[in-house]
């Protein structure tokens, strides 16, 4: 099922928004002479719990959408970063100024595989210590909010996540973290 690339031509590269216009031919011959396809890096997120067992949450404005938003933290992996466990133990460190004594991965998930090429590698951080201050990028302004689990449960029963990779995290999470508890 698989499609033949015959040609690729970039219509615009920045940093933030990478598009490309395929030619391509698909397994009964067909031609489609304009696939248009958005690169991004891969993204990582993370359900975070802190020692005492409390969701960071984080709050920022989405200029897209022109709303403010209760998120997970997380973000783009770095080409510095050797993976996507060190780009998230970045990313918690940065926004929440956490560090975790536990990471374990949740998978993978892309936004839209129809268009663009990332993934979003999920993770449950937990044992969360505070061990500095936010080291935010130019244009983030970010607020560091704790939930509990049932908080977290409620807020996800109202649908007040419109982030939905980080709902699907929030769910990956929610089960990892119930498996962790039944293993105890």
């Amino acid at each position: 099922m698989h499609w033949k690339t015959l040609g690729s031509e970039y219509l615009f590269r920045e940093p933030w928004l990478t598009v490309r216009r395929d030619i391509c031919e698909t397994p009964m011959g067909k031609h489609v002479d304009a696939y248009y396809v958005l690169e991004y890096p891969d993204w990582v997120n993370a359900m975070a719990l802190t020692e005492d067992g409390k969701v960071l949450l984080i709050r920022q404005y989405r200029h897209a959408i022109g709303r403010v938003l209760e998120e997970i933290p997380g973000g783009v992996m770095d080409p510095e970063d050797a993976g996507p466990e060190v780009a998230i133990r970045r990313e918690l460190l940065e926004e929440t100024g956490y560090a975790f004594s536990e990471i374990y991965g949740l998978g993978e998930v892309s936004a839209n595989p129809s268009t663009t090429t990332n993934l979003v590698h999920m993770f449950l951080a937990v044992g969360g210590k505070k061990v500095q201050e936010q080291d935010l990028d130019d244009n983030e302004e970010i607020e560091v909010l704790t939930v509990s689990i049932e908080e977290l449960r409620e807020m996800l029963k109202k649908r007040e996540f419109l982030q939905a990779l980080h709902v699907t995290c929030l769910y990956y999470g929610l089960e990892k973290l119930a498996e962790l508890q039944a293993k105890q």
